[in-house]
């Protein structure tokens, strides 16, 4: 938390002002008391209307200044917060932006998503409170104690100590809520995460009559987050009993030493209530402090949670490479992929070569690594052994941008953004025009699609909710030609297109007028039978590479995929 409050540094203006127009009305609060002391000693007690009148307006102009006042520092207040939490989210993003497939995998969606919006929440709210409240409220407290010092030392010392017993209870509990609250984000985690899995996978859940055991799952994470909130909550609820109960004995006891002195002269009965009022100021000011204290327990909390984020370092290390001129366009040297927390290799031992222009297809069972492959080229992964080499130069020495502007990918799951179709397309390159668009849309075989939609101007829902799976796969292809790519990885990225549109699209690919490496991953043999050369992967290992042809005379699992998908066809 420590280090999300160097944020504060670019609004230390509004930092400082918050807090002292806060205290400038802390400052005239404390002064009514005096004020209503001076009406019955001196007014009600003498019967002189026109001075009891004349602290009345006083009082009046006091309400009056410390509301200004403190407008002004909630305005101070409320603009620091929101830009410390603008600035803090913006950093954030970039930064789980900057991470790799592995630092992600590992954190989880779920939590992540918490982390920007309902922690980054929780933080604004504890920062905004602060400013306004936690120098108030000590002030208030204090500054009471030595105004009731100036009225009467003896029952001054009834003051001095209620707030050390007050202090013990209220940091008390909160070093006691501290670690719980932590706990507490944890299980919403928990509860987000199936919520969100849940209503990805509604269809599915609905599918196979799943809804109630999805639902008692459910209830149970949310049993849990309930459980622990009720025990936090029982325990933060303990601060207000036993700082009434404190504040009360003391007001008994002043009360009552007060009567005995107004007795025998030594004080008013101004001064008495004065003291009094002194005492109702701290019992508002500790329930005040207490429940800020609550508060910023749980942004504390929050803000642990954060910060953790962002000591999560990347292990993708930006190179200085912006290009190169080997005679490969990807080169894999004996290189393995491991993925985090996993006890063996995804990959192992990846040795090839694949020249410009070339066409390569990868096939395999599933969970063979095909994804995984050609996920190491745009450095989605790194390789835990060996080296994967663009153009000569190994990808690790590239810069990140660098090297993935020379890229195109689609990946399996066809992924669009609320938008127009031009919107869409302008992802692969900002810059597009509408010819290059369309002349990307047409080799993608999304031409027609576009032109049934209404043109470049039709709106995608978000996710594409609002097109065909196979009309979707077509749009993303055409996203990563429009940019030109030195490589292209179509990522399964055929697999709702009927045969006849994968053929076209295969032919369209081949007579483009620029030549890049073609990477094409597939389940079918007929997508990537033409291909210059085939990869056939299984359990993470290559156990077959050549032409189609050599392929069927010489590899018996690529043989036994194009059998099976054959006969299927010949039905």
């Amino acid at each position: 938390m420590k280090k999300l409050l160097a944020y504060l540094k670019s609004y230390t203006k509004e930092s400082i002002l918050g807090p002292l127009f806060k205290c400038f009305e802390a400052v005239l609060e404390l002064f009514v008391p005096l004020v209503i002391a001076a009406v019955i000693d001196n007014g009600v007690a003498l019967g002189d209307k026109g001075y009891i009148a004349k602290m009345c307006l006083l009082l009046v102009v006091i309400g009056i200044v410390g509301l200004a006042f403190s407008i002004t520092a909630q305005y101070f207040s409320a603009k620091a917060a929101v830009g410390f939490a603008r600035d803090v989210k913006h950093d954030l993003f970039k930064h789980i932006q900057s991470l790799s497939y592995s630092e992600i995998d590992t954190l989880g969606t779920s939590t992540l998503i918490t982390r920007m919006t309902s922690d980054m929440n929780q933080v604004q709210s504890g920062i905004n409170l602060t400013l306004r409240l936690l120098l108030r409220s000590p002030f208030v407290v204090f500054g009471a104690m030595i105004m009731a010092f100036t009225l009467d030392f003896d029952s001054a010392l009834i003051f001095a100590a209620a707030i050390p017993a007050l202090s013990v209870v209220v940091f008390g509990i909160m070093l006691w809520c501290i670690p719980l609250y932590k706990k507490v984000q944890q299980r919403l985690d928990k509860v987000v995460s199936i919520t969100r899995e849940n209503l990805t996978g509604i269809r599915v859940i609905r599918a196979f009559c799943k809804e109630n055991e999805e639902i008692a799952e459910f209830e149970s994470r949310n049993e849990e987050l309930t459980k622990i909130q009720k025990f936090v909550g029982r325990i933060s609820a303990l601060m207000n009993p036993l700082t009434y109960i404190i504040i009360n004995l003391a007001i008994i006891w002043l009360v009552y030493t007060g009567a005995v002195r107004v007795e025998t002269g030594i004080l008013t009965q101004g001064t008495v209530v004065a003291l009094y009022n002194l005492m109702s100021q701290i019992l508002v000011e500790l329930i005040k402090l207490a429940n800020l204290i609550i508060n910023i327990t749980k942004s504390v909390a929050c803000g642990n949670r954060i910060q953790s984020v962002f000591e999560i370092k990347s292990s993708l290390e930006n190179g200085n490479s912006e290009n190169g001129s080997g005679e490969y366009a990807v080169e894999f040297r004996h290189a393995s992929l491991k993925y985090a927390n996993a006890g063996a290799n995804a990959l192992t031992d990846m040795n090839f070569t694949v020249k410009k222009g070339e066409t390569v297809g990868i096939i395999g069972g599933t969970g063979s690594g095909k994804s995984s492959l050609v996920n190491m080229i745009p450095r989605f992964y790194d390789a835990a052994e060996g080296e994967v080499l663009v153009n000569g130069v190994n990808v690790k020495d590239f810069t990140i941008d660098d090297l993935r502007d020379k890229i195109g990918i689609v990946p399996q799951k066809a992924v669009l953004f609320k938008g127009t179709i031009r919107e869409n397309m302008q992802w692969g390159k900002t810059d597009a025009t509408d010819i290059e668009i369309f002349s990307a849309l047409e080799t993608a075989q999304a031409k027609a699609v576009a032109d049934s939609k209404g043109g470049l101007d039709f709106m995608i829902e978000q996710g594409g909710k609002n097109l065909s799976g196979g009309q979707r796969q077509r749009f993303t292809i055409a996203r990563a030609l429009v940019k030109k790519p030195e490589i292209l990885i179509l990522d399964d990225s055929a697999s709702a297109l009927d045969f006849a549109t994968d053929a076209a699209l295969r032919k369209a690919l081949r007579s483009m007028d620029y030549s890049p490496a073609v990477f094409i991953v597939s389940q079918r043999t007929s997508s990537i039978r033409h291909a210059d050369k085939i990869i056939v992967l299984d359990d993470g290992e290559i156990v077959g590479i050549g032409t189609h042809d050599e392929l069927l005379e010489s590899c018996d699992i690529y043989k036994e995929i194009h059998s099976s998908q054959f006969k299927k066809e010949a039905v």
